[in-house]
């Protein structure tokens, strides 16, 4: 793995608030090495350990990036979803950001064939063909398009499974992160005080509940995406 510097800063850090954690009684003691200190009933996150996975997790995407190899952010509960949505665009990721549907990666087949009638119907939409049907079933593959739109729209260019994951909130995506498990796909997982650091293959302990901290550790992960992308880009 290549190593470079990517600049933590420890009061920006502190600004989005990452090094907050769960209440004291809402907590897994396997993140006891990741805990600094308590305050006020909270559980304060040792921000150097964060500094030191997320460079890590950089260091892992700048890499990927660099040979061409595909990403999945995950992230679906509301203060997380636009985060998500906007930070894939901009690195050219898939993503799901509205609701994971079990089976997703673990029953790929099954989302091929969704993935499949999702672009045939954007197609027929697209050329009018669905305007030339009766408006009783015009109407009936509408509701099915804005359905898929909403549930894979974020994967609609997918052909395969995913490289690497990046989730984001692991209590929140645990289907999603068990499916990852399963099939030995490598995950980026955003843990707070509450969660399994041994489930994922890089844990950056940090807020997975304030946006300020979600933005920051996504920013973080997406440029380095972007910056190995360019390289694979150059090179090619």
């Amino acid at each position: 793995m290549t190593r470079r510097y990517w600049n933590m800063n420890f009061e920006e850090m502190m600004k989005a608030g990452v090094h907050f954690g769960h209440g004291t009684r809402k907590w897994n003691p396997r993140m006891a090495p990741y805990i600094s200190s308590k305050r006020k009933g909270i559980h304060i996150t040792n921000l150097t350990r964060t500094a030191r996975f997320l460079s890590e997790a950089c260091d892992l995407v700048f890499d990927a990036a660099s040979i061409g190899k595909h990403f999945l952010i995950v992230g679906t509960k509301n203060k997380a979803a636009n985060l998500v949505a906007s930070a894939a665009i901009r690195a050219r990721c898939h993503y799901v950001n509205k609701k994971w549907l079990g089976g997703m990666l673990t029953n790929w087949s099954t989302t091929e064939m969704r993935l499949h009638r999702f672009r045939n119907l954007r197609a027929e939409q697209n050329t009018g063909k669905l305007n030339c049907l009766p408006k009783r079933d015009v109407a009936m593959l509408k509701r099915q398009l804005s359905h898929l739109q909403t549930y894979l729209g974020g994967i609609k260019y997918m052909t395969g499974l995913p490289d690497i994951v990046i989730i984001i909130d692991q209590q929140e995506e645990y289907t999603a992160l068990r499916e990852c498990l399963t099939l030995g796909i490598p995950t980026i997982c955003l843990i707070d005080t509450n969660c399994d650091p041994d489930l994922a293959n890089i844990p950056i302990p940090a807020n997975d509940d304030a946006i300020a901290s979600i933005r920051l550790i996504l920013n973080k992960l997406v440029s380095a995406i972007c910056e190995g992308g360019s390289s694979y880009i150059r090179n090619c």
